[in-house]
């Protein structure tokens, strides 16, 4: 029954799309359509009107249907799929411990087999935009892309600038090769459809203060981003504070580092300076509520953010991709964390993480300009929701409903650059099952050998633990 719809919306365009509803920027309008050709939205409108501008156009229903931008994720590590779930239970800066060793085990095609496996977790779960922050795997970060556009995601694609010796960092002059490295990527995906060149540091001390400026210069020239991890971790924050006497995000503003060209990954542990500082400065966050609560110190104050103008989006950094449940744990989050305590039965509503779920996140890693609206001009990257279910159907304000009832199941179709690139959660295409399948097996292999400690066992072995000290005690 649903054949002949896939057919028509896998056509190469233009087409005409008439869904039940659209969502603008203003909200959820009924009796509007678009037109998608070459990859972008030609024309957003009432359908009546573009079933009259575009007569040559056989128009595709798709009632019952919501048409919305497609999710960002603003901060991904697409190599670091193998090894998702080694994170469950530990406690935080886990990179040392588990990410550092499994990426390092990666060979091109482990690497391009993780990556395209979380793309496929991405697309499944309505994003079509993720900024990988860079992989460690010692391969050439055109496997990473080669993975993203193979998949068919957009991809804000970062390489790792990282040139400070020793795991505190050395304050010493930049290394030449790393900014050669630098400028070079950032020119090598110059015209690419889906790969947009991002520069990445892992962590502040991670580089020398001269690389730090150098890559934030170079990024504003070139309208990218880079993307860093900042106040994360409270080991973090106070390594900065021994070595610089100042916090990482104020050591970032004195060396010339915040500014529109940076993401600033988590940003969970700050000060009232240093929100305003990011107010001031137009440095963007990434906003990753899930991976604050599976593995780290603090949730960041996102509402505080909003209210104070901070640029933010919203990001899974390679929790779980399922943009529906990300917009639910960030309202969910600052509800927990802030909301009970000061009577915010709100915490921004339903529209704030729609909003930072899409354009937010597109503004946040550059490409607020390309994508993140359903917008004349604007990249087609979409979803059509259906809100014909149980959850959706009896709409009484649908942006709440979507961030708390809404999830992947309910997505019928994903489109990047105006091409099917998910049906019913699976891609068009190519062959997902047989990717799982063979990720399983790589994965297997490059996590027994990469040497990952681990400090709480497995949940069946930590219950069996659990199970003999209860009855030791009773003995």
């Amino acid at each position: 029954m649903n054949r002949p719809a896939r057919d028509a919306l896998a056509h190469p365009g233009p087409i005409l799309l008439v869904p039940g509803s659209v969502l603008l920027p203003e909200g959820p309008v009924d009796g509007w359509a678009v037109v998608v050709d070459d990859g972008r939205f030609a024309a957003v409108g009432p359908a009546d009107e573009l079933a009259r501008s575009h007569p040559h156009l056989d128009a595709v229903p798709m009632p019952g249907h919501l048409l919305m931008p497609g999710f960002v994720d603003a901060h991904h590590h697409l190599t670091q799929s193998f090894g998702a779930a080694l994170a469950f239970g530990e406690p935080s800066e886990i990179f040392r411990r588990v990410w550092v060793p499994l990426e390092g085990a990666l060979d091109e095609e482990s690497a391009y087999t993780a990556a395209k496996l979380a793309a496929l977790e991405a697309l499944r779960g309505g994003f079509t935009t993720v900024a990988d922050a860079g992989t460690r795997a010692d391969v050439d970060v055109d496997v990473v892309a080669s993975a993203a556009r193979d998949a068919g995601i957009r991809c804000v694609l970062g390489l790792v600038c990282n040139d400070a010796d020793g795991p505190d960092g050395q304050d010493g002059t930049a290394d030449p090769a790393v900014l050669e490295s630098a400028e070079k990527h950032l020119a090598r995906w110059t015209g690419d459809a889906l790969v947009h060149p991002s520069l990445a540091v892992s962590i502040p001390e991670a580089a020398t203060e001269p690389t730090l400026r150098a890559t934030a210069r170079m990024a504003a020239e070139a309208g990218a981003v880079v993307q860093i991890h900042v106040n994360e971790h409270l080991a973090g924050v106070e390594r900065s504070l021994v070595r610089h006497g100042l916090r990482p995000l104020e050591h970032l503003h004195r060396v010339g580092a915040l500014g529109p060209q940076l993401l600033a990954a988590h940003a969970t542990l700050l000060t009232p300076r240093e929100l305003t500082l990011l107010a001031d400065t137009g440095t963007a966050v990434s906003y990753n509520p899930v991976a604050s609560a599976w593995k780290g110190n603090a949730v960041a104050p996102a509402t505080a953010m909003a209210e104070r103008g901070v640029r933010f989006g919203t990001g899974t950094d390679g929790t779980r991709g399922d943009g529906f449940r990300l917009a639910d744990a960030a309202e969910f989050a600052q509800r927990l964390a802030y909301g009970l305590a000061t009577g915010d039965s709100s915490c921004g509503a339903g529209w704030t993480w729609l909003e930072r779920g899409t354009h937010g996140g597109a503004d946040a890693v550059g490409l607020g300009a390309v994508t993140g609206t359903v917008e004349r001009g604007k990249a087609a990257d979409f979803l059509l929701v259906d809100v014909d279910t149980p959850e959706l159907a009896l709409s009484w304000d649908l942006p709440w409903e979507l961030v708390r009832r809404g999830n992947r199941d309910q997505i019928t179709a994903v489109f990047v650059a105006g091409s099917l690139r998910m049906w019913q959660g699976r891609p068009t295409g190519w062959d997902g099952a047989a990717l799982v399948e063979r990720a399983a097996g790589l994965a297997r292999a490059a996590v027994a050998g990469a040497g990952v400690t681990r400090v709480h066992p497995t949940s069946t072995a930590a219950r069996a633990l659990d199970r003999g000290r209860k009855g030791s005690a009773r003995r």
